[in-house]
């Protein structure tokens, strides 16, 4: 990439040591015991969702282990966020404003991090499984709409097909009414013809400890073709997952004050601030520079010359990197 490396402060955050099955779980509270579901949440106000929040965005977080896949929904998402999670794994949000599908899942816990990111929208809906007991209170004073499973409601529905605690499924119509419409979505993506430049490529790899990324170019499909883990990625209809721009963001990812119920630190991602990004879009990487004032700023990518860097008409997956991890990123390679 542009600039060589990237400013290195140590090594991977994570390691991938931590057997896959200890992360796929939720982070708890401490010396708590419990895993942070919706059996483990405090008690908040009864919230009536007979007519839900009109011009709400929907957030949900979305399991990303092997025995969560495929995944149900992420096509119909207009942004998809991956992020790292305990043990070197990743999970995904993904975030709903012109489309709501009929089902999206398996949903799972949210972290710290997850409320920084969200501040961008003008009160979100936020569909999690749980989280830490410590964390809770935080989202409920949280400028958002926070929706775990509770009792009386009919939004989520367990696969009897799948294993718990990859079964949890959301049923978005249940919680709003009419999606919010492409103006809600305050993220700062400029949309609109390519850029001048970039270099022609074929595939770009973003590795955590314990997972992987990979986006091969179609030019038939004109479309970013997902793998996870070395394997092609595809919804639960069978149909392969393809955004047509791709962000690999490089953030300062940073230990949190909380850990999961075997002890493995839940890593905070800074989404406000500024560094260094790739953008994917036609076949093509672009060095993009991203900036984010505050939380309730969206995010801002653009060329070395201040220019805003287009993104491709679209659904959009935004990669966070860790920018002192020396072998998060493989370059992209050449067609």
């Amino acid at each position: 990439m542009r600039r060589g490396t990237h400013r290195r402060r140590g090594a991977a955050l994570l390691t991938a040591a931590v057997a896959v099955s200890l992360a796929a779980g939720c982070t708890a509270g401490s010396g708590t015991g419990s895993r942070g579901e919706a059996d483990g949440r405090a008690p908040r106000p009864e919230r009536s969702h007979s007519t839900g929040d009109s011009g709400s965005v929907l957030a949900v977080k979305v399991d990303n282990v092997r025995a969560a896949r495929p995944q149900t929904g992420l096509g119909a998402a207009d942004v998809v966020y991956a992020e790292p999670v305990e043990a070197g794994l990743s999970r995904l949000m993904a975030v709903y404003a012109t489309e709501l599908p009929e089902k999206v899942g398996p949903v799972r816990s949210a972290r710290e991090s997850d409320l920084e990111l969200l501040r961008q929208f003008d009160r979100p809906t936020l569909a999690f499984s749980g989280a830490h007991s410590k964390l809770l209170p935080l989202i409920d004073k949280a400028p958002l709409r926070a929706e775990p499973p509770g009792e009386g409601s009919d939004a989520y529905v367990r696969d009897d097909g799948r294993p718990a605690p990859h079964n949890l499924y959301l049923r978005p119509g249940r919680l709003l009414p009419e999606p919010a419409g492409a103006d809600a979505l305050a993220t700062g993506f400029h949309y609109g013809e390519a850029p001048e430049g970039g270099r022609s490529v074929s595939s770009r790899t973003v590795r955590y400890p314990s997972a992987s990324f990979g986006f091969t170019w179609s030019e038939s499909a004109g479309r970013w073709l997902v793998s996870m883990d070395g394997a092609p990625a595809r919804t639960a209809d069978g149909g392969r997952l393809a955004p047509a721009t791709v962000v690999v963001q490089h953030v300062n990812v940073r230990e949190s004050d909380f850990r999961d119920f075997r002890g493995s630190n839940s890593p905070y991602v800074e989404s406000v601030g500024s560094g260094e990004a790739e953008v994917l879009r036609d076949g093509r990487s672009y060095d993009a520079d991203w900036k984010r004032g505050t939380a309730a700023d969206g995010t801002s990518f653009t060329t070395e010359d201040g220019t805003a860097l287009n993104f491709a008409e679209g659904q959009v997956w935004v990669v966070f990197a860790d920018a002192t991890n020396t072998t998060e990123a493989d370059p992209a390679k050449a067609s």
